[in-house]
C-alpha cells in the first residue's frame, strides 16, 4: 500500500479537473450519508482521502474521525476541518488508541484495491474490535476481478458527461495513460474480489455482511458490501 500513498501524496492527475474532483467527493459524501444511523453516531472514515464534504457527514453524525495515511493529504485535511468540533483527523497508526466498541459506523470506500489481502485483513480486525454491538462496516467501491479498466473509463465519462467536465475527462485520460498511476497500475496491480471471496473475507473477520443494491460512488459495475460484527 506504501506505493499508492505515495501516489496520493504527490500531485498526481487521478483528477481530470477541479470539478471531477469536487463531484466524486460529494458523491461519495451523500452515499456515506444514507448509511448514518443518527445524529449520535460516531463514524469512522478509513483511508478517506480529501474528503472535501466532510463537513456535510459531520453534521449528521455526533463525530466524524477521518482516517488517512498520506501526511500531505492529512495536513490538508486539518487545514480544511481543524476549526469544525466535530471532526477529528488521523493517522492509521493512531486508530490503535480507540476505545473498543466506540465507533457506530466505519466506512472503507475505494481503499480495498490498494492493500494487499493481509493489510486488508488487518484493516477488518481493528474494524471489529472498535464497532459497537449492531455497529456497521460499509466497505465500498470494491473491484471485480471480471470487470477492467474500460468499465472504469466508460463509468467516468458517464459521470463527466451528466456533471458537465467531459472535455476535460477525454484530456485527462490521455494525461493518465502516460502518468505514474497507469505504471503503478500495471506493475503494483490492483485487488479484486469476488463476491463470494469478500464475503468469506468479512466471515473470518467476524462480519456477518451482505452485498448492498448499490455501490457507492458512480461506478455500478463495482461492489459495496454491510457488514455487523458477529456476537
Amino acid at each position: 500500500m506504501d506505493d499508492w500513498i505515495d501516489y496520493y501524496d504527490s500531485t498526481h492527475t487521478i483528477y481530470v479537473s477541479k470539478l471531477h474532483r469536487d463531484v466524486h467527493f460529494r458523491v461519495i459524501a451523500n452515499d456515506i450519508l444514507a448509511y448514518v444511523p443518527s445524529p449520535d453516531a460516531v463514524v469512522l472514515d478509513y483511508s478517506c482521502g480529501e474528503a472535501l464534504f466532510a463537513a456535510q457527514v459531520a453534521a449528521a453524525c455526533q463525530k466524524l474521525i477521518l482516517a488517512e495515511p498520506a501526511p500531505g493529504v492529512r495536513g490538508r485535511l486539518n487545514a480544511r476541518f481543524g476549526p469544525n468540533p466535530k471532526i477529528a483527523v488521523r493517522s492509521l497508526d493512531e486508530l490503535q488508541q480507540l476505545p473498543d466498541r466506540s465507533v457506530d459506523l466505519a466506512v472503507m470506500i475505494s481503499v480495498a484495491q490498494y492493500m494487499t489481502p493481509a493489510e486488508l485483513d488487518a484493516a477488518f480486525a481493528l474494524m471489529r474490535r472498535v464497532l459497537k454491538p449492531g455497529g456497521r462496516l460499509v466497505l465500498g467501491d470494491i473491484l471485480r476481478p471480471e470487470v477492467g479498466a474500460a468499465t472504469d473509463v466508460m463509468a467516468l465519462l458517464r459521470l463527466a458527461a451528466k456533471n458537465g467536465f467531459l472535455t476535460d475527462a477525454l484530456w485527462g485520460l490521455a494525461r493518465t495513460a502516460l502518468s505514474d498511476y497507469w505504471q503503478l497500475r500495471k506493475n503494483i496491480g490492483l485487488q479484486r474480489y469476488a463476491e463470494a471471496d469478500m464475503l468469506a473475507k468479512l466471515k473470518a473477520a467476524g462480519f456477518e455482511a451482505s452485498r448492498a443494491k448499490t455501490n457507492i460512488g458512480y461506478n455500478p459495475a463495482r461492489m459495496t458490501f454491510v457488514a455487523t460484527a458477529r456476537a
